[in-house]
């Protein structure tokens, strides 16, 4: 693996650490930032991806359209897309008041 791969995946698991511990290590869980932070981890591990494939990526942050970018060089994951889907909201919407 690549040493920009590597940081991407460490950024990725961070969030995903993140996620844990808002769940589960805190009196009053803090739902919709953990959900935020399942975004990022799903979001940094996508863009690992395209990064150890040496396929560029605009800076933004469409899960789905960052998977377009995977399915040019891996079919298998269109297995995902109804995940990266739902996540996607959780990237701004859940962040702010209605």
């Amino acid at each position: 693996m690549r040493e920009i791969t590597k940081e991407w995946v460490f950024k990725a698991e961070g969030d995903f650490r993140s996620a844990e511990a808002l769940l589960y290590q805190i009196e009053i869980p803090e739902i919709d930032t953990a959900c935020f932070h399942c975004q990022q981890c799903a979001e940094k591990y996508v863009k690992a991806f395209l990064v150890e494939h040496d396929v560029g990526f605009p800076r933004y942050h469409d899960l789905v359209r960052l998977l377009g970018l995977c399915l040019t060089v891996d079919e298998s994951f269109e297995k995902i897309r109804d995940n990266l889907r739902r996540l996607e909201n959780y990237g701004v919407i859940i962040r702010y008041p209605d």
